[in-house]
């Protein structure tokens, strides 16, 4: 193995020069930054709690309140000092003390951002006439806030930012823009207000959310690892899985799932769980290189796994404007089928080489006994949930609104399970390399740690359950409370454990204190990319929003792919994967999906295919979330590398191998919306599950060259064609019958008023665009109404016209259903008028599902033929 020359660097120096800052002062400064992460968390969890109000009306002084207001310029103001204090602005800058410009860049970039909260009210009495001071700040702010990202992130944000912002300024001047945006250029007076002194730009949705929900969730996770849940969750994943067939590798996919819901980084999810797992893979014979793509593959993952997904996915909940459980019920599915499909490959490469599993002292778990386990949890998840409320229920007569009974009860729970986990022993790491590597049991190591799930299950109950009582909390909400009862327990699970083992209490109250202090840095540390990213991504959903390059942009696109949507598809992604080299998960989803987003729905509409927003907004979000792992410049696998002592370069392409079954699920579910989750019941949601994870079972057999016995290629290839089958059975049925019964002109109305109500009608619209006056088709769906066709129009704000035949479309209202989406794209008022050219209704014809059945049959075929050449049993 041939060591690199970046390996050089620790996996611990590279989290800090990506995620954390890589100068660390020893002196006063030193202090400094750690003071400023404190009172950044402090400032969090005082915007998101009722003590603003209280202090409020206690002493008269709006300003505690008003606070609230200001906190997106106050957030970014603590981003930006963090930034210039902990990064260094160049590799030869000095990383042990803060140099005299980065004080003058952090006191410039600071003032900016305080401009806005000290002369809000100067500010407001005069919106768009802005100052000579204003536009000073302003430029002053841009400029640091550029340096800053420059410093964090590394300098392709920057770029693009500036590109954007080289748009804004010099856009205008040509005609080619001009015909498609209507855009004719902006001052620089302009321009600066639009980006700082409004909430346009700089401080627009992406810093809000950054401000009210990510940097909650993200503390939770940093005060949940630094008090020892992370260890807790890697540990049972060994426990449970570590005996079995390359066992170390699996638990390594599981504890990065577990780690991956309440950390949003998938490098220092890398480092977490990386520095125990990969050691042990090497341990039982997996190479470098293997070790390492396999943590990657389960890292970079690790932000698709809900309740607490990437940063990104608190932005959809914003963008595509639905509540945050719907993008988890919407995610939950994909996560699943990703995960179980990387336990299978980590299987396959174990039978290829014929690796054994970790020695574990008492009764080992078998195969069956995990599935059993696994599928029970959810069933057990599930009773102890409807415990709950019914629990709940029966006790809202004492408890009413208060939350002090729930409190108690809680309080009672972690005292009882600290007890418990008092009696046990503490689980140490395995330090020996040289001694054979041992699982440790899974009940003491369960039990041990079983506090640690109450503020995660606080999290997931007050996000998810709602009752005739109570109202789900908001995100933000949420996860204060979960943070609130996570400081709890890191303050006091040592002391209370030192207690009841008669140990010494006040040495073991002071290293909780600090795991509470560390969380707290540790917490503001990992924000500041987030803080400066959401920043910058503000600057070009600002240019969009002021010149409509989106559309620019998209029209190249467009063009490029011809108007394919698979084509499309696969320019996206590519462009997600180029993008996320460079950019964060955070800044990538928001340049694209707010660039390319529209693009997809039209041109999907255009062919005929009505993609639903959340579709393409988490195909934006998996190619982000994939990039972290994209030779040559994946962070995640340069991370692993440095563990594994393995070629970075070798760890990401295996890595990417490894993950080519998620980037196969964005392209499914945006053809088969069911794998989302998206107006299916509980029975069809249970059937697509085992269907969906089959063929993902299957597809990664296939890529993996490996079923029950080293596969041929045309056996690889007929797996191929059975996880396509069970995929999109649909694709089949098309070629044999119509989708569709398709009907024009007087009779499309009558083929309308035949359907139930409720029933979604497909309405083909054909028309002059209003940019180019070429004819455009596109495709909407509006819910019938029995008997009457034009109610059912009506009710959407289409007025349709019988014209010789031809159903006349009229333009639509503002604030009607379709005006953003036909009625600014069409010419109303042209030569060639709108027409509903064809109405479409779903035919009734075979179930789909009839494919599975030669599906299935072709699978027994492979594995009858395959089970004569198998050399080892299959578990």
């Amino acid at each position: 193995m041939v060591d690199q020359p970046s390996l050089e660097r620790t996996a611990d120096d590279m989290v800090a020069e990506a995620d954390t800052g890589a100068r660390a002062p020893a002196n006063w400064q030193g202090t400094l930054i750690l003071g400023t992460c404190i009172a950044w968390s402090v400032f969090q969890l005082y915007i998101a709690s009722r003590v603003p109000t209280m202090l409020a009306q206690a002493t008269g002084i709006s300003f505690f309140a008003n606070v609230i207001t200001q906190a997106r310029f106050i957030h970014l103001a603590f981003a930006i000092a963090l930034a210039t204090m902990a990064f260094p602005l160049t590799r030869s800058a000095p990383r042990d003390r803060i140099p005299a410009y980065d004080w003058a860049l952090m006191v410039l970039g600071v003032a900016a951002c305080l401009y806005l909260v000290v002369f809000r009210d100067d500010i407001a009495t005069r919106p768009g006439l802005w100052s000579t001071s204003d536009l000073a700040m302003s430029a002053i702010g841009m400029g640091v806030l550029m340096i800053s990202v420059w410093r964090s992130l590394g300098l392709p944000l920057v770029i693009i930012a500036c590109a954007f912002i080289a748009f804004a300024f010099f856009g205008g001047y040509s005609e080619w823009v001009r015909n498609i945006t209507n855009y004719g250029g902006s001052s620089l007076h302009k321009a600066l207000g639009h980006y700082w002194m409004q909430t346009e730009g700089v401080f627009g949705v992406a810093l809000g959310v950054s401000t009210s929900m990510i940097f909650l969730f993200v503390l939770f996770g940093a005060l949940l690892d630094r008090a020892g849940g992370g260890n807790w969750f890697i540990q049972v994943a060994i426990a449970l899985l570590g005996a079995l067939r390359g066992g170390p590798a699996k638990a390594s996919v599981l504890s990065s799932m577990l780690t991956g819901m309440i950390s949003g980084s998938s490098i220092a999810n890398t480092v977490t769980t990386g520095t125990f797992t990969i050691p042990l893979m090497k341990r039982i014979g997996f190479p470098a290189e293997k070790a390492g793509a396999v943590e990657v593959a389960s890292s970079t993952n690790g932000q698709l796994t809900p309740p607490v997904m990437g940063a990104a996915a608190f932005l959809m909940v914003e963008y595509v404007n639905i509540p945050y459980i719907d993008v988890v019920k919407h995610a939950f599915l994909p996560a699943v089928i990703s995960y179980i499909a990387l336990l299978y490959i980590v299987h396959l490469e174990s039978l290829k080489m014929g690796l054994k599993g970790l020695e574990k002292p008492g009764r080992k778990i078998g195969v069956l006994m995990i599935l059993i386990l696994f599928l029970s949890g959810f069933i057990v998840l599930g009773a102890l949930a409807f415990l709950m409320v019914g629990l709940r229920t029966v006790l809202d007569p004492v408890m009413g609104e208060s939350v002090y009974a729930a409190v108690a009860v809680i309080a009672v729970l972690y005292v009882v399970l600290v007890k418990f986990a008092a009696g046990l022993p503490e689980i140490h790491e395995d330090d020996d390399p040289t001694a054979p590597p041992k699982a440790p049991r899974l009940t003491p190591t369960l039990i041990g740690g079983l506090y640690f799930a109450i503020p995660i299950f606080i999290l997931v109950w007050n996000l998810m359950v709602r009752t005739d009582t109570l109202d789900r909390l908001s995100p933000a909400l949420s996860a204060f409370w979960a943070a609130v009862f996570m400081m709890i327990i890191a303050l006091t699970h040592r002391p209370l454990k030192a207690m009841f083992r008669g140990h010494d209490v006040g040495a073991e109250a002071r290293a909780g204190w600090g795991d509470f202090i560390n969380g707290l840095i540790l917490g503001a540390r990992n924000m500041i990319g987030i803080g400066v990213a959401t920043g910058a991504a503000g600057i070009i959903v600002g240019t969009i929003s002021l010149t409509g390059a989106h559309q620019v942009i998209g029209t190249v696109i467009e063009v490029i792919s011809g108007g394919n949507l698979m084509i499309l598809l696969i320019l996206v992604a590519i462009l997600s994967l180029i993008l996320g080299m460079g950019l964060p998960t955070t800044a990538n989803y928001i340049v694209v999906s707010s660039l390319m987003a529209p693009v997809i729905l039209t041109v999907g509409a255009q062919a005929g295919l009505v993609v639903p927003l959340i579709a393409v907004h988490m195909f934006v979000f998996y190619f982000g979330i994939l990039a972290d792992d994209t030779p040559p410049v994946g962070l995640a696998a340069y991370a692993a590398a440095a563990i594994s002592r393995g070629d970075p370069i070798k760890t990401g392409l295996q890595g990417f191998a490894y993950d080519i079954r998620t980037a196969l699920l964005p392209f499914l579910f945006i053809f088969n919306t069911d794998l989302l989750l998206i107006d299916v019941t509980l029975f069809h949601a249970v059937v697509i599950f085992f269907v969906a994870l089959l063929a993902m079972l299957l597809f990664a057999a296939a890529t993996q060259g490996y079923f029950i016995a080293k596969s041929r290629i045309w056996e690889s290839a007929v797996l191929l064609l059975i996880a396509f089958t069970l995929f999109r059975p649909g694709f089949f049925l098309d070629m044999v019958e119509d989708p569709y019964v398709t009907a024009s002109g007087p009779a499309a109305l009558e083929l309308m008023a035949d359907e139930p109500d409720d029933t979604l009608i497909r309405l083909n619209i054909e028309g002059p665009d209003f940019d180019t006056g070429k004819m455009r088709p596109t495709t909407i769906q509006i819910p019938a109404v029995a008997g009457n066709a034009e109610a059912a129009l009506d009710a959407q704000g289409l007025t349709v016209m019988d014209d010789g035949g031809a159903l006349v479309l009229d333009e639509p209202f503002p604030g009607t259903p379709f005006f953003d989406q036909i009625g600014t794209e069409y010419d109303y008022y042209g030569d060639q008028p709108v027409v509903i050219s064809a109405v479409q209704v779903e035919n009734e014809r075979l179930p789909k599902e009839i494919f599975f059945i030669p599906a299935l049959l072709l699978l027994a075929g492979v594995v009858m033929i395959q089970r004569p050449r198998a050399t080892q049993p299959a578990f």
